[in-house]
């Protein structure tokens, strides 16, 4: 009898210490998809969720803080170096980066340093300085930190383009458990598979993530000459040609002079 009293005691106390039910996140997009036409200048996707709360999660003291990402298909990109000879600049030294993101937005309710710890964010790759970036075999390293030259080089003109964006702040509260943000889509943006995750975080801890998908896509004629251009590169071209000596005979017919 004593053992079985011990053993439901032991049982008791392990209930007991269970972790409760963390909170978890309700997300929403007002779009999925993306179409991207002749007159496409930009958009913007709006992301809106609420913060679920089970009756077991332990009170917190401190407010929430949500950060919400866009990371692009991934592409692999060379960068180049530049340096005068002879009065003339010329491309010397070059590092090829290997997968990584051809967008990448976030949002952020705070700026990143008050909402959690370098350590996590480096862990989740949260940020653009955080984010992974591998490097070919031939470059001699595995991957590139933040001070690395032509990272930095390859960040600085992707944010020229609007292509790398972040804002601070740029994640409301309407209410206390209800969060949005506006995240923008530049007209240039490239297509494919994008990822929006999205991160709950309490006094520096991340709380829950959330994860979902849009795809950005040329529609129309515009997908009819991209489809074209990388399938079908020999029939394209010799259509080029073909579309720019009937414009130069057009021409010659209009504005000939009799």
């Amino acid at each position: 009898m004593r053992r079985l009293a011990l053993l439901l005691s032991l049982a008791a106390l392990c209930l007991g210490l269970s972790p409760a039910r963390a909170e978890k996140l309700i997300v929403a997009l007002s779009a999925e998809e993306v179409r991207i036409t002749s007159n496409f200048t930009g958009t913007s996707i709006t992301v809106f969720g609420a913060i679920e709360r089970d009756a077991a999660t332990v009170s917190r003291a401190e407010f929430y803080d949500v950060v919400v990402a866009i990371k692009g298909p991934p592409e692999t990109v060379v960068t180049r170096q530049k340096a005068r000879f002879l009065g003339i600049w010329l491309n010397s030294a070059s590092r090829t980066f290997v997968n990584i993101p051809s967008f990448y937005a976030l949002n952020s309710s705070r700026p990143l340093s008050e909402v959690s710890t370098p350590q996590i964010l480096k862990r989740f790759q949260i940020g653009a300085d955080n984010l992974v970036f591998p490097v070919s075999a031939d470059d001699g390293a595995e991957t590139a930190n933040a001070d690395d030259e032509f990272r930095k080089a390859f960040v600085r003109l992707k944010q020229q383009d609007g292509l790398f964006r972040s804002e601070a702040y740029g994640v409301t509260f309407p209410g206390t458990e209800i969060f949005q943000t506006a995240m923008r889509i530049p007209a240039n943006v490239p297509v494919g598979r994008y990822v929006v995750t999205v991160y709950l975080f309490r006094d520096g801890a991340l709380l829950a993530t959330d994860q979902s998908e849009i795809r950005i896509a040329k529609m129309g004629f515009e997908q009819f000459t991209f489809d074209l251009a990388h399938n079908q590169g020999l029939l394209y071209g010799v259509l080029c040609v073909i579309l720019a000596i009937f414009t130069g005979w057009l021409a010659g017919v209009i504005f000939r002079k009799d």
